[in-house]
């Protein structure tokens, strides 16, 4: 059980700083380069994934099946659904609570609603990727 306790704090660790990069990505390419979150969503998540993949298999899942291709295309596949799983949410989200609404300003930060969207989606597709990837990387 403990090995467990250290595997999800790992976890949670990585995809906080995964999460980090995505959020980052989505703003850059939504603020920056004007793309619509429709479109930015899925590049900012594909970017995080490579990121997610390199950490899960070097030290989140002690054990994994270290560069098997069952293991890489387990992971590819579960990344994918959570991909289209993201991007769904992110465009009902989206279509309920719009993309560019200011939710509020403090100081210089303007936070809009596709952001609040991410932070939503994010946390429901994080409990997918947890579990399938587990599964896939660890075979339980």
């Amino acid at each position: 059980m403990n090995q467990r306790i250290r595997e999800v704090m790992k976890f949670a660790v990585t995809g906080g700083v995964c999460f980090l990069i995505e959020y980052a990505a989505l703003v850059l390419l939504k603020e920056w380069l004007h793309l619509s979150v429709i479109i930015a969503t899925p590049l900012a998540f594909l970017i995080s994934v490579a990121v997610n993949y390199l950490l899960c298999m070097r030290w989140v899942f002690d054990g994994a099946k270290d560069g098997s291709r069952k293991a890489q295309l387990g992971f590819a596949l579960t990344s994918g659904m959570g991909l289209v799983l993201n991007w769904l949410l992110m465009l009902a989200l989206t279509t309920l609570f719009g993309e560019d609404a200011v939710v509020f300003t403090l100081f210089t930060l303007t936070v809009k609603a596709y952001m609040i969207n991410k932070v939503i989606a994010t946390f429901l597709v994080m409990v997918w990727n947890y579990f399938t990837k587990r599964w896939v990387l660890k075979g339980r």
